[in-house]
């Protein structure tokens, strides 16, 4: 017990923002007595606690499963995304990263495609649209195949599941100076196109997604790195590469098609 931390103070600088149509700014907040053990967002509420308390409006901030599952939270703290711990979602930052006397700036992810809907909050729905895209395979119906029927190689496995665990929060846009969404969407076009389930789609879905990342206003990806940097989930710049092998694979094939239909 003799070792426990005290509790600190910080002073916070919080994006407030009515709406996505309302010139937002920065609010000073005072966050007191905050237990190291605590989480950011723990923190967070015990602010929003004290601001409803004198009939203010509380910090709006996304959040879900805060088990660093969902993707539901992140914003940036003194300009990193997710705060300064790498490999951590805000859901999962304890308040022993910060020291007593601090100053958090916080603030929401600055893209285009993430237009901002209420102080911290943005909407990422564009996401979903790429997903949606090509996200999907077929497969016939009738009773559920046992999982061991289908024989996938240890290491496409692996890679796969390295692949999947993007939980689509935005950190990776959010960090990049594009405001690229190549890493999500890379992520999502190869643990399917590694599977024996993906390949059905496999080429139109990297034309597909692509194209909808594109029509979202995303940047173009310059492979500075940043996004992986950022990913609490350690998706690898690899992804982005392989989706442009995919992609090009993928468009000379449509053209050997058209080319072929057209000899017909």
């Amino acid at each position: 017990m003799g070792n426990a931390k005290p509790n600190i103070n910080l002073k916070l600088k919080v994006w407030r923002q009515k709406d996505n149509k309302s010139q937002g700014g920065f609010k000073e907040y005072d966050a007191k007595n905050v237990s190291p053990d605590a989480s950011f967002l723990e923190m967070l509420d015990a602010v929003n606690e004290e601001l409803i308390k004198k009939n203010e409006e509380p910090i709006l901030f996304d959040h879900d499963c805060r088990e660093g599952i969902c993707g539901s939270c992140g914003f940036m703290i003194n300009g990193n995304a997710h705060g300064p711990q790498k490999s951590t979602t805000v859901c999962q930052l304890h308040m022993r990263a910060f020291k007593d006397g601090e100053t958090l700036v916080l603030e929401p992810w600055r893209a285009s495609a993430f237009p901002i809907l209420k102080d911290l909050v943005v909407d990422r729905s564009a996401f979903d649209r790429i997903i949606k895209a090509g996200g999907y395979i077929s497969v016939n119906t009738g009773n559920a195949r046992d999982a061991n029927n289908i024989l996938i190689p240890k290491p496409d496995a692996d890679e796969a599941m390295a692949s999947a665990t993007c939980i689509g929060c935005g950190a990776c846009v959010a960090s990049c100076k594009n405001a690229s969404a190549a890493l999500f969407t890379s992520a999502k076009i190869q643990h399917m196109a590694l599977l024996p389930q993906g390949q059905v789609e496999r080429a139109q879905r990297a034309l597909d997604m692509t194209a909808q990342m594109d029509a979202e206003g995303f940047g173009a990806c310059s492979t500075t790195g940043s996004c992986s940097a950022a990913c609490p989930k350690d998706i690898s710049l690899i992804n982005i590469a392989t989706m442009n092998r995919e992609l090009l694979k993928a468009t000379i094939t449509k053209k050997e098609e058209h080319a072929g239909g057209g000899d017909g």
